[in-house]
C-alpha cells in the first residue's frame, strides 16, 4: 500500500455519520499504511449518466430476458407473459408495488436501435471517459470509497433508506471493482470499494488485500432476531 495514489470523492456520499466514520478511518488506515490520499471530484459527473443508463438497462434487460425464457424450463417464454401473468394475479404478485420497470422495458426493442446505441455511448464512454481523466491526471492507483450502506428492511413507503452506492462507475464504465469488508454500523457489514482502470485487476487486489489485512474488519456473520 505504501505509496499507492487513491482517489476519495471530496463530497460525501451520505450524510449519515456512522457510515462516514467508516469511511474516515478508512482513509486514516490507508495513510498509516503509506498511502497517498488525493481527493478528486467525480461521482456527480458520473451520476449524471444515471437516465442513459437506466435506458440501456431496460434494452438489455428485455433482450436477455426473452432469450433466457425462450429456451427455461417455464411456462412464460417472454416479458411480455411474465408482465400479463402478473396482471392477471396481481393481488397475489403485485400486493404493494407495480411493475412499471417491466412494462417500460418491454417497450424497448432491439439493440440495434438508434435510440440504445445512443445511451450505450453515453453511459459507457461517458463514464470511461471521466474516470479516466480524473485518474490519469491525479496518478491514481485507485479509487476508494462506501459500497452502500448496510442492508435495510424493505420499506413499503420510502423504499432503500441510505443513498450510499459506488456500485455505478465502474458498471457504466466496465471497469473492475473489488469491495472488502469495511465495518460494521447498526450491527451490519459495510463493504469498502477499490476500483480503477481497465486491466487494473492486480493492482486493485493488492491494495484490496493489503487493507483488509491491515483492517481486520471481518466479523463472522451472526443470525439475530432483530439489529434494534
Amino acid at each position: 500500500m505504501k505509496g499507492k495514489r487513491i482517489g476519495i470523492e471530496k463530497k460525501p456520499q451520505g450524510n449519515n455519520q456512522f457510515i462516514n466514520a467508516l469511511l474516515e478511518n478508512a482513509i486514516n488506515l490507508l495513510k498509516q499504511k503509506g498511502a497517498v490520499i488525493i481527493e478528486i471530484d467525480y461521482l456527480d459527473k458520473i451520476n449524471a449518466f444515471s437516465e442513459a443508463e437506466f435506458e440501456v438497462m431496460q434494452y438489455e434487460f428485455k433482450e436477455g430476458l426473452n432469450n433466457y425464457l425462450s429456451s427455461a424450463n417455464a411456462k412464460v417464454k417472454t416479458l411480455k407473459e411474465v408482465i400479463d401473468f402478473n396482471m392477471g394475479n396481481e393481488d397475489k404478485t403485485m400486493p404493494y408495488f407495480k411493475q412499471e420497470t417491466l412494462e417500460s422495458s418491454n417497450l424497448k426493442s432491439g439493440l440495434e436501435k438508434k435510440e440504445y446505441t445512443e445511451a450505450l455511448n453515453k453511459s459507457h464512454n461517458g463514464s470511461k471517459k471521466i474516470l479516466d481523466s480524473v485518474i490519469y491526471e491525479n496518478k491514481l492507483d485507485a479509487i476508494c470509497g462506501i459500497t452502500m450502506g448496510p442492508a435495510c428492511s424493505i420499506d413499503l413507503i420510502y423504499g432503500d433508506r441510505w443513498g450510499y452506492s459506488l456500485t455505478m462507475p465502474a458498471a457504466a464504465s466496465g471497469y473492475p471493482h473489488i469491495t472488502v469488508p469495511g465495518g460494521k454500523v447498526y450491527d451490519l457489514p459495510v463493504g469498502i470499494s477499490f476500483f480503477g482502470t481497465a486491466y487494473s485487476e492486480p493492482k486493485l487486489i493488492g491494495i484490496a488485500y493489503a487493507y483488509e489485512q491491515a483492517s481486520n474488519n471481518r466479523i463472522k456473520p451472526e443470525f439475530k432476531k432483530s439489529f434494534l
